[in-house]
């Protein structure tokens, strides 16, 4: 028999998950009919004090969910993280953090199973089909947080307007003058970066079709992007600014740097864009040009589809993009 979950409860009352978890922890004040109907269809459902349903060991933890990310430390992440662990502290949960271990078969589902979690987040990595089927067996929710790829599988996704962020990118780069442009993609199997190359070429081409647009790779560093844009920069070289822009904001920082060695002013000779509005982006010098994805919001988002919209079925959530102006393309003030 499955785990009953509190989403289950709150679609049997009519209610928030919110408000079943503060009535069985017995927080907060809740109208009393509300409250007894809760407990009634808990009750009805084989829910027990613990969170442990009928036929489960009563060692198992409760109101658990997992984040799993290939690492924990990046700005990116930071984000991520912060935005779960609210929104699943405001649901009434408590979020484990689970890394992909970089070995061969990795045991993370496994684990994640043995927490009895009420269901996980993927993010960042891409799981594979014996993961997944784990999980599924567990009868556990799974939700992907921008992924790598599509799946091919029927599960719910959380991202953002990719395409339309560096279309975003390219219509600010040409209203600011730029006829020559570089596109620092990272690496090509990723769907994101794929979708903002895409957007941003399309506008270019569509905007200025004859302009010259030179495309290099990173692999989402800064050192990378730095080494593929030093010919890729030297060779756009010529009267008026070039327009660059960056698939994340760590590579932009690695075309400030190239720009640097070449002897390049930004915004005079280089206007750049990144993406990913980090915290550090405001914080290069001159302060970045980058689209915003609301990181926090998405991850947010996630855990509530987890926890929320059960009975919604596999669906793709995106967030929008917006573009923050900075310094790194517009010139300084007088």
């Amino acid at each position: 028999m499955s785990r009953v979950t509190l989403s289950q409860i709150a679609a049997e009352t009519g209610v928030s998950v919110s408000t079943v978890s503060r009535v069985l922890r017995g927080a907060g004040e809740i109208r009393p009919e509300t409250r007894a109907r809760i407990l009634a269809a808990a009750r009805a459902l084989g829910h027990s004090p613990g969170g442990e349903s009928r036929g489960r060991p009563r060692s198992r933890p409760s109101q658990l969910i997992d984040l799993v990310l290939g690492h924990f430390h990046d700005p990116y992440t930071d984000e991520v993280t912060t935005g779960a662990r609210t929104a699943a502290a405001e649901l009434g949960y408590d979020l484990v953090l689970t890394a992909e271990r970089d070995i061969p078969d990795d045991d993370w589902p496994m684990r994640i199973r043995a927490r009895g979690s009420a269901g996980v987040v993927i993010g960042l990595i891409m799981p594979t089909r014996t993961q997944l089927a784990i999980l599924a067996e567990a009868g556990m929710p799974i939700v992907l947080l921008d992924p790598w790829s599509e799946m091919g599988q029927p599960l719910t996704s959380v991202r953002t307007t990719d395409g339309a962020g560096g279309a975003e990118a390219a219509e600010h780069l040409v209203a600011q003058g730029a006829r020559r442009f570089v596109v620092v993609g990272g690496s090509p199997s990723y769907r994101y970066g794929r979708a903002r190359v895409d957007g941003f070429e399309n506008a270019i081409r569509r905007l200025l079709p004859d302009a010259e647009i030179t495309r290099v790779h990173g692999d989402w560093t800064a050192p990378s992007a730095r080494r593929a844009c030093l010919p890729a920069l030297d060779a756009a070289r010529g009267a008026g600014p070039i327009g660059l822009f960056a698939c994340s904001d760590e590579m932009a920082a690695g075309a400030y740097r190239a720009a640097a060695d070449l002897g390049l002013e930004i915004p005079r000779d280089l206007l750049v864009v990144g993406f990913d509005d980090v915290r550090g982006a405001k914080w290069l010098q001159p302060a970045l040009t980058t689209v915003r994805q609301p990181i926090r919001e998405m991850a947010s988002a996630a855990v509530r589809a987890l926890l929320e919209d059960q009975q919604a079925g596999p669906r793709v959530i995106e967030l929008p993009t917006s573009l923050q102006v900075r310094g790194s393309t517009m010139p300084p003030t007088p």
